[in-house]
């Protein structure tokens, strides 16, 4: 955690910031996330993730639906999103 973010836990509900934008981006053919003098281009299993951050699911659901999906055991699927949550919140992408 930096510069006073929330920490990102199991019951948070996250959306993006308003200044950041997750899209599919024609011309990359590929998702990316634009926020002010920033482009991000996240992996697979992020844009996975970053497709159920609605403002609405908690982090929980969000496990939830992806160990269903993947057919994963929910500790492995929480060991990798929970981190990449939280560092998407740290540089102000989301929040809670």
């Amino acid at each position: 955690m930096t510069d006073g973010a929330a920490v990102v836990t199991a019951s948070s509900v996250l959306g993006f910031a308003p200044h950041a934008k997750f899209r599919f981006d024609e011309t990359r053919g590929a998702w990316v996330i634009l926020a002010p003098e920033r482009l991000m281009l996240p992996d697979e299993q992020a844009v996975a993730v970053l497709k159920l951050v609605d403002g609405a699911r908690d982090v929980d659901a969000i496990i939830d639906v992806l160990s269903r999906e993947y057919e994963a055991p929910r500790d492995v699927i929480a060991a990798d999103v929970l981190p990449m949550l939280q560092d998407l919140s740290d540089k102000k992408v989301l929040r809670g």
